[in-house]
């Protein structure tokens, strides 16, 4: 074994041991999801499932595998190219096209995922601009979104979460003018499941000469006139570019960015995630075209959906739980420390439900949480149950030495 090798193993039992120190060690195990928000553990286990992003239930349609299989079946497993190359099939941009009509755009793009969506196009614009740019970045947006400025070597200008006046304060700067600006937000916050003010940043945007990048992953299906997103709810031409995933209240996978023409057409000389990534296969193709025929007639279960967190979240904060200001789908039971969220994680796998516990970093240290998503496909009577285990929960007397599972 050469010094190198040896080298990069002793660096990695350090890592793990450390983690393992800290109660922050990740596993990954098999989780089988099944019809009715339900999921199967490796022992046979059948868990109530609070911890999808599955929100309206329709990854197990029957319409979109239906649909899903047969794209398979007619047009193959994979695309077999990149779309620049010959991966890029009449399924592709008519689904490009559905996708655009969906978000009131003028264009849109499909990309494999949203992580490499966001780690991709920030760098691009950044590319495409004649000069140098600056990202005003909400503190808690999505890592992919500081990873993209990362590696666009932008400079961040980070502003306290849902704080306007604190980037107002940020965009007159006077180091900050005379560049491209970009401010980018989620409009639904995937840890904490608030909303962001997107009236209030796109004044803000127009008032400083800035672009607003809007994170729609969370937003997509579940809110905004059929299900469109929040960004649909602004005026018509806003300048904003709005991205959003396709594996969460659309039930299959990938991402895209949606607005105009020349924004897309633009992206799609400069975009690397874009230009040197094999094509989305039929099936999914076939899952989302399907998708999209259900979810803009989905209001009912829209509405079930929030009725459901509506009343998780009232539950939690009876139980006087931190809920971090969420009005969303996402409900997070704030616990502090790693090892509290960790035992309130299996106290509810003990009384029957799959709740995950997220630790630092995926959240400032001492916001340890459990984060529980809620599902239209989530009965009364499941809801029931998490509420009733909620308030079963000993909050203060939680033991450490829990199992080293969740983010």
């Amino acid at each position: 074994m050469n010094e190198s090798w040896r080298a990069l193993e002793q660096d990695l039992d350090a890592r793990l041991r450390a983690a393992d120190d800290q109660g922050r060690r990740r596993r990954v195990r098999p989780i089988q999801r099944l019809p009715g928000a339900r999921a199967r553990l490796e022992d046979g286990r059948e868990l109530l499932d609070f911890s999808s992003n599955d929100y309206l239930g329709l990854s197990l349609h029957p319409q979109v595998m239906a649909r899903a299989a047969d794209y398979a079946a007619r047009f193959g497993a994979g695309s077999a190219a990149s779309r620049l190359v010959s991966g890029s099939s009449p399924q592709h941009h008519a689904l490009e096209a559905r996708l655009a009509a969906f978000k009131g755009a003028e264009a849109a793009l499909l990309f494999a995922s949203g992580w490499q969506a966001n780690a991709s196009v920030l760098p691009a614009l950044a590319a495409l601009s004649s000069g140098p740019a600056v990202l005003f970045a909400d503190r808690l947006v999505h890592a992919s979104l500081h990873a993209g400025a990362a590696l666009a070597g932008l400079r961040q200008a980070r502003f306290r979460h849902n704080d306007l006046d604190h980037l107002e304060r940020l965009l007159a700067a006077p180091e900050h003018q005379g560049r491209l600006r970009l401010i980018v937000t989620e409009s639904v916050f995937s840890m904490d499941g608030d909303q962001a003010d997107l009236p209030g940043l796109l004044a803000l945007a127009d008032r400083h000469g800035a672009v607003l990048y809007v994170d729609e992953a969370h937003a997509t299906g579940v809110f905004g006139p059929r299900g469109a997103g929040l960004c649909a709810a602004l005026p018509p031409g806003a300048p904003v570019i709005v991205m959003g995933t396709l594996g969460k209240a659309l039930g299959s996978f990938g991402a895209y960015v949606a607005g105009p023409r020349r924004l897309i057409d633009a992206l799609v000389q400069a975009c690397g995630g874009f230009i040197y990534s094999t094509a989305p296969p039929p099936a999914v193709l076939g899952a989302l075209d399907a998708a999209l025929d259900l979810v803009p007639a989905m209001d009912a279960e829209r509405a079930n959906l929030l009725h459901h967190a509506a009343r998780v979240r009232a539950a939690a904060q009876a139980r006087g739980l931190d809920t971090f200001g969420a009005a969303s789908q996402i409900v997070p039971l704030g616990l502090g420390e790693d090892a509290r969220a960790l035992e309130a994680m299996a106290s509810l796998e003990r009384a029957g439900m799959l709740a995950v516990a997220i630790r630092p970093p995926t959240v400032p240290k001492g916001a340890a949480r459990l984060r529980l998503t809620l599902s239209a496909a989530h009965s009364p009577e499941a809801v029931d149950r998490l509420i009733a285990a909620i308030g079963a929960l000993e909050i203060g007397a939680l033991e450490t030495g829990s199992p080293e599972t969740g983010a």
